[in-house]
């Protein structure tokens, strides 16, 4: 036996359908796709999720799991920039201070100064969290950075 006398199988292949060629084809009008409706359409693909409009599973069963979010440390952020401007020289900056004075609404995890804008007076600042540009322009200026 050679390679060029294999033959397939009786039955293994099957002769392509045309569909929509008239009634005699058993597959004409409709070509196999019964009568109206939206799968009858062409272009039709509806999700397996969708249940015909009604509330869908996923939302009638309750939500399950854990999540860290509600544990997520959130920080008030103030600028260097800002302090410059609030305060005088010599000022010790207190997260108590910035809530008295109304610079921040809620303390939350902590204060965090950021290193936008300029200082160019001697505080004492003390804070949660400092950046690292902001401790080198706290440097800068001769003021001095206190981490809580």
């Amino acid at each position: 036996m050679e390679l060029n006398e294999l033959k397939k199988f009786e039955g293994a292949t099957h002769s392509r359908k045309r569909v929509g060629r008239g009634p005699g084809s058993g597959l004409g009008k409709t070509s196999g796709r019964g009568e109206n409706g939206q799968k009858s359409r062409s272009g039709a693909s509806i999700s397996p999720v969708f249940e015909g409009g009604q509330s869908p599973l996923f939302r009638r069963l309750h939500k399950r799991g854990f999540s860290n979010a509600r544990f997520k440390t959130v920080y008030a952020t103030i600028n260097v920039g800002e302090l410059n401007e609030l305060f005088n020289d010599g000022d010790v900056v207190t997260p108590e201070l910035l809530k008295e004075k109304g610079i921040i609404k809620k303390q939350l995890s902590g204060i965090k100064v950021l290193g936008n804008g300029i200082l160019n007076k001697k505080l004492t600042i003390r804070a949660h969290r400092f950046t690292q540009s902001a401790l080198e322009k706290i440097e800068e200026s001769g003021s001095k950075a206190e981490v809580i």
